[in-house]
This record gives C-alpha cells, sequence and structure tokens, in this order.
C-alpha cells in the first residue's frame, strides 16, 4: 500500500503518542511559549526522546545546540548528559534566552545549561576558543535552516571522535522541501561526503540527520 499524506500524518500522531513518556513539564511548555509570545515551533516529543537517547550514547559530558528557542530541545538534550554534563545552547533573540532560561531551572536542568546569547555564526569562534578542539559529544543545529553548511563548517572541528552531529529539518519545513531546492541539500550533501563522518537521515518529522564522528 502506498504512503499517503493521511496515513504519514497518522505515523506521525502515533509516534508521539506511543513513544515519549508523559512529563508535565514538557507537555505544557508550549502552550507557555505561545502564552509568552514565541513561535509554536519546537521538536517534536519524539524526537526529543531520540535526542536524549543519542546523547546518554555519548560520553555525555559536553553538548552544544544552535538554536535553543523556548529551551523544549534543550532540556531534552540536558536529560541525556552525565550528572556533571554540561549543555550550551545558543539564541540569537533575548525574549526566548530569557523564556528558555525559566524553563530550564523549572525543569531541574538549569546548572547543566548556559545560554549564550547571539547569532550563531557570530559566537562560534568564542565558543571554539572556550572549549577547544574535538571536545562536545554532541551537538544539535535546529537553527537558520540556509546557514547549516557554515554551522557545520565551523562545529565540525570541536566534535570529538566518537561524537554525534543531529540536525532537524533536513528534508524541509513549511518554508520548502527537499524537492523544491530546499537548502538543506546542500547540507546534507557535505556532511555525507565528508570522509571523517559516518551519516544518515531519518523521516522522522521533517528530516532528522544523524552523524558520527568516525573513532582516530
Amino acid at each position: 500500500m502506498p504512503m499517503t499524506p493521511e496515513r504519514w500524518d497518522f505515523i506521525s500522531n502515533y509516534a508521539t503518542e506511543v513513544f515519549p513518556p508523559a512529563d508535565d513539564h514538557l507537555d505544557g511548555l508550549m502552550d507557555r511559549a505561545r502564552e509568552a509570545g514565541l513561535p509554536s515551533i519546537a521538536v517534536s516529543s519524539d524526537v526529543g526522546m531520540l535526542l536524549k537517547i543519542l546523547v546518554s550514547l555519548t560520553d555525555g559530558h559536553l553538548a552544544l545546540e544552535l538554536g535553543t528557542l523556548a529551551g523544549y530541545s534543550g532540556i531534552w538534550i540536558a536529560r541525556g548528559l552525565q550528572p556533571n554534563g554540561k549543555l550550551i545552547t545558543v539564541e540569537y533573540e533575548t525574549l526566548h534566552a530569557e523564556f528558555a532560561e525559566r524553563e530550564f531551572e523549572m525543569a531541574g536542568v538549569g546548572d547543566q545549561v548556559e545560554i549564550v546569547r547571539g547569532a550563531a555564526l557570530d559566537v562560534l569562534p568564542s565558543i571554539a576558543d572556550k572549549v577547544g578542539s574535538e571536545s562536545v559529544d554532541f551537538v544539535f543545529i535546529d537553527a537558520v535552516k540556509s546557514e547549516y553548511p557554515q554551522y557545520f563548517e565551523a562545529i565540525r572541528p570541536l566534535i570529538k571522535p566518537g561524537g554525534l552531529l543531529v540536525a532537524d529539518n533536513v528534508y524541509g519545513t513549511g518554508a520548502g522541501w527537499i524537492d523544491e531546492g530546499y537548502g538543506t541539500d546542500k547540507f546534507n550533501r557535505l556532511v555525507a561526503a565528508d570522509p571523517d563522518f559516518d551519516a544518515v537521515a531519518t523521516p522522522m518529522r521533517e528530516g532528522v540527520l544523524i552523524a558520527r564522528r568516525k573513532a582516530t
């Protein structure tokens, strides 16, 4: 039987209903975000659980996120870290950063999260100087889609051997899809062609790329 839009909607809804456990804090986060004037944008709960699992499969000491927004994905990432692990998350909008900071505290991960305010391409050099090369266990990219290739070039040296890179929306968003020339095609091919990484993309939600830096 062919995949239809109706079947895909059913499967997506099924995945978010069945797999992630109920979580009172996260379940209400996006409602609070909308009430605070933030856009209703976040990864789905099943992608959030995927982030947590993937982080827990690394050493779990240091994670980097580009695009904090309301803090939804950041909470999932922080929950996958080691107890002494740290997440550095980058956010351009002050309103978003302030809201996310409160949510991190309410979720009990505030002491593990540092919000760096500014445009990702502007602040990444200082983050790189601070953490050093091959120091990051896990990276999640969910910021300006057209800048994904530049993000990869900037964060590539920071990922340690065995570390993971995950990126959201690699097949598209409401603004456009991969078959329409959507901008993440260049990013996908850049990561896939890198000899130091093994990479694959899953059609979860709007496409999630997962790449692992090969151990040396």
